[in-house]
């Protein structure tokens, strides 16, 4: 029946399949939203794409098969607020992707899982002990070693990537709440109908049309890879914890590391590689920590 939830599984291999599916979907967005910005596409359209392709494909997909189920929430205050921590998430993502290369956003992005873990003692009512929170400061450490704050190199677009990290982890704080409450189409629709609905009006006052092949590809595959990248990782969440799937999201470091070299001529510096390998050992530590202590948390998702 359409309006029966899937259930939470235990299905560890088969989860980590999926989200290692929806991280190759994940690392295409914040390059196409790169290309885009540098071919002058106003940032409130990319958002706009993003979110309305989105929608197209969620309702051209599940709408024939579940109907008015698609629309049918258990938690409309929960679906409303995950859809406002995505849109928040995506405008800062957006915002930094113009002015910092993808590695940087891309590092800073990881940090997903200490936050996720500090947010989780007023969200979520856990206890948080001296090694969780040593693990956190040495992330955060790693990431002071990417910015590199008071050199030459230091740009103050970083902080709207740290922005878009913390509106990330509530999402997917309340991703996690959400699963088997609602089903994974209803969630995807209610996070690309609210986006859609709030950035509609800003959308079309400097519309630019791409004017060459990569371009459109471009505006194409960013609302596709979003689609897709959500869906699967929303997916994965009813199949394993997030101390299982978390390490599975650093693959993205090297997608992108192999992007941002190739289409934008900029390879990583050693202190984001140095960097980046100190924030991801954290949140590897973070998720042993987490499956030691056998605590549910939401499923790292590191992407906008």
């Amino acid at each position: 029946m359409n309006s029966i939830i899937a259930p939470r599984e235990e299905r560890v291999m088969f989860g980590i399949g999926i989200i290692l599916l929806s991280q190759v979907a994940f690392v295409l967005i914040d390059p196409s939203a790169k290309w885009l910005a540098a071919a002058a596409i106003p940032t409130t359209e990319i958002i706009f794409v993003r979110y309305a392709v989105h929608l197209a494909l969620v309702v051209g997909f599940f709408l024939p098969q579940r109907g008015r189920a698609l629309v049918r929430t258990r938690n409309l205050r929960l679906e409303l607020a995950r859809g406002v921590a995505l849109l928040t998430s995506t405008i800062f993502a957006f915002l930094a992707v113009r002015s910092l290369p993808v590695t940087m956003t891309g590092a800073i992005a990881f940090t997903l899982p200490l936050i996720v873990c500090m947010l989780s003692i007023p969200m979520l009512g856990e206890q948080v002990g001296w090694r969780r929170w040593s693990a956190i400061v040495v992330g955060f450490a790693g990431v002071l070693v990417v910015i590199q704050p008071g050199t030459s190199a230091f740009n103050p677009a970083v902080f709207l990537s740290l922005a878009s990290a913390t509106a990330g982890a509530v999402y997917n704080i309340l991703t996690r709440k959400l699963a088997g409450v609602d089903s994974a189409s209803t969630q995807q629709f209610y996070a690309a109908a609210l986006a859609l609905c709030c950035i509609t009006p800003f959308a079309f006052g400097d519309w630019v049309w791409p004017t060459d092949a990569p371009t459109w590809f471009a505006f194409a595959v960013i609302g596709i890879a979003g689609m897709l990248g959500h869906q699967l990782a929303t997916v994965a969440a009813r199949f394993a914890p997030a101390s299982v799937l978390a390490p599975f999201s650093y693959l993205q470091i090297v997608y992108l590391a192999i992007i941002s070299w190739l289409i934008f001529n900029q390879p990583p510096t050693l202190w984001i590689y140095l960097g980046a390998a100190i924030v991801i050992a954290s949140g590897l530590y973070m998720g042993l920590r987490e499956r030691k202590l056998s605590k549910p948390i939401t499923p790292v998702v590191a992407g906008t």
